[in-house]
């Protein structure tokens, strides 16, 4: 009897998540924003609304304010910085010739 994998089977390799791992939030602590995340993406029917961002932003500065997860930019996590959401609608402004 063989108990090893069977001949000509490749080897599965994992890889850990590019940023690691983060603990639960078993004391619910960011919860009710997590909740209210879920419920604007239900709203919306998962598509990428401002609104539901704007809560997936603070849903992660929960987490980081509670060392849920790495601080980190939220340039770096996909979020534009406020600075340049303000050059954005500048830009869109007709310019007078």
């Amino acid at each position: 009897m063989s108990f090893g994998r069977p001949p000509g089977q490749l080897t599965f390799n994992p890889t850990p998540p590019e940023r690691g791992s983060f603990p639960l939030d078993h004391d619910g602590e960011c919860q009710p924003v997590m909740k209210d995340y879920l419920a604007c993406l239900k709203k919306v029917r998962g598509n990428n609304d401002p609104e539901c961002r704007m809560l997936a932003k603070a849903y992660l500065k929960c987490r980081m304010d509670h060392d849920l997860m790495a601080k980190d930019s939220f340039k770096n996590l996909g979020f534009p910085d406020e600075k340049d959401r303000g050059n954005d609608t500048s830009a869109e402004k007709p310019k007078s010739a």
